[in-house]
């Protein structure tokens, strides 16, 4: 839910970058430890240079529950700043410089499409079940895994949050990212045969009761449009050209694409394992392409290239610009709390539940 929703005038958007840094800048100052700007890897470079604390989904949450600013900035998408309110006390207040930046992964499930599917499920006799939900889903999601013993995991500790599902029982339904899921489960040694994909379009998802009973882990049919930009047959031209190259690619990424990579996960691994890689070396990264660009640009000793002939990007990500992250701090320095993002108190309790489950996992 957001208050008082505003976007910045036409006049703003004529403003050259160099002016929008000195009014950014001048805002920051006089909103000073009171302000804190929290943005995503897959950010512009325009845009994350203004951030406090930069990240992946698990590290932003981190550190929405660790300040005390009192204004939280969210130079990302929508259900990360949700995220953000569902960890931060009543007294501060989450913001997003543009409220329509959403997720069309996020989008995938709906919670009455999540809470028939449930029903259907249990009604086959699958009575000890853990949803876990991907930290890129709505807050009503977030709740369903609150109230119904789950939890919320992010791509960093995806591994974690199945392990700690499946000590409290048999089965687990885990959405909205089928890839995810499937991904991780599969490198934990959980063969396919026991996973099915839930296709809310067919009845039983698709499936036989059969197939239900006997799957361990029951994935909802959803996807990032931008990590499935990236394929396998890529990989293998490639390979013939560089023998040398390593693939690293996002856990978003589909399965066949997944047993062709060298590497695989968050955009905090990725980020680290380039890093710390030796000068020389050779990288092909499947994900957004300003965390690529940015790679490629912070270690210049190393060659590094997007696993794609052309960028993959998040078009909502890019929703967040200069113009409406100035025009939000200004208006906060007037005392104008517009684009507030505030998850609704029926569902606050519970998805806090389930974030803090995510948070307490040891990965």
């Amino acid at each position: 839910m957001n208050i008082n929703i505003s976007f910045p005038p036409d006049a703003m958007r004529n403003l050259s970058l160099e002016e929008l840094d000195a009014r950014i800048s001048v805002a920051k100052s006089r909103l000073g430890d009171k302000l804190l700007i929290l943005g995503h890897h897959y950010q512009s470079d325009e845009v994350i240079r203004y951030a406090d604390h930069r990240g992946d989904s698990f590290g932003l949450a981190k550190a929405a529950a660790q300040t005390d600013a009192e204004y939280i900035v969210f130079c990302g998408v929508h259900f990360m700043a949700e995220t953000a309110d569902i960890l931060t006390s009543p007294d501060q207040k989450v913001f997003i410089p543009d409220v329509t930046a959403g997720c069309s992964l996020a989008d995938c499930a709906e919670i009455d499409q999540v809470e028939d599917a449930w029903k259907i499920i249990h009604a086959l006799g699958a009575c000890r079940i853990t949803p876990i939900t991907y930290v890129n889903s709505g807050a009503d999601l977030k709740a369903f895994c609150g109230r119904n013993g789950g939890l919320v995991c992010t791509s960093s500790n995806a591994k974690a949050a199945i392990e700690w599902a499946l000590e409290r029982s048999e089965k687990l339904f885990f959405f909205p990212d089928q890839h995810l899921g499937r991904n991780t489960a599969f490198k934990m040694g959980i063969p396919l045969d026991e996973m099915v994909v839930w296709d809310l379009e067919k009845p039983l998802g698709g499936n036989t009761p059969e197939d239900i009973q006997k799957a361990k882990i029951i994935l909802w049919d959803g996807y990032c449009c931008v990590h499935q930009e990236f394929n396998a047959a890529y990989v293998k031209n490639l390979r013939k050209k560089d023998s040398s190259i390593n693939v690293i690619i996002h856990p978003e990424c589909n399965f066949e694409l997944a047993q062709t990579a060298d590497y695989m996960g968050s955009t905090a691994y990725i980020i680290r394992v380039i890093e710390e890689s030796s000068a020389g070396t050779r990288w092909a990264v499947a994900t957004e392409k300003n965390l690529v660009n940015r790679l490629k640009n912070q270690y210049s000793d190393k060659h590094i290239e997007i696993l794609q002939s052309f960028e993959p990007f998040c078009e909502t990500m890019a929703k967040i610009t200069t113009v409406n992250l100035c025009y939000q701090l200004e208006q906060l320095v007037q005392g104008n709390l517009i684009n507030q993002v505030v998850v609704e108190e029926k569902y606050c309790k519970e998805a806090l539940k389930a974030v803090n489950r995510m948070l307490g996992l040891k990965i």
